[in-house]
């Protein structure tokens, strides 16, 4: 599979290793080019200087050719606005946002999006720890 992550934070830089190592063609592109320290020495990926809000950085990015876009950004509108670019401009077929707001995650889903919202998850786990034997 071809993957686009935008954003190579914590999350991104971890996603995009996984992939890699499974064999998968992995671009990530993020605004700051020291992101990119993150990912391991080996990393077999390409790595995108750039706003995944810009045309012409997703298009360098290779979006047309990608099979899935997932946006890891730290802002919701950047990573919604980029995965619908992906999936509604530029055809990709699957298109996951990190969404932290967890009603607008709902809203987005609803619009085609694969969405997921770490508040949320982070909820479900703070209330699961509290009861833990």
């Amino acid at each position: 599979m071809r993957v686009v992550i935008m954003g190579c934070g914590r999350v991104g830089a971890a996603v995009a290793t996984r992939l890699a190592e499974e064999g998968h063609a992995v671009t990530v592109l993020d605004t700051n080019a020291f992101a990119f320290h993150r990912l391991p020495s080996g990393f077999t990926g390409t790595c995108v200087t750039g706003s995944g809000t810009d045309d012409r950085i997703l298009e360098e990015a290779g979006v047309r050719r990608a099979d899935a876009f997932i946006a890891l950004a730290s802002g919701d509108n950047r990573n919604i606005l980029a995965a619908q670019k992906a999936k509604h401009m530029f055809g990709v077929r699957i298109a996951v946002s990190r969404v932290k707001d967890p009603l607008r995650s709902e809203l987005f889903a609803r619009l085609g999006l694969r969405t997921f919202s770490p508040t949320k998850v982070g909820a479900e786990l703070a209330y699961d720890a509290l009861f833990q034997g």
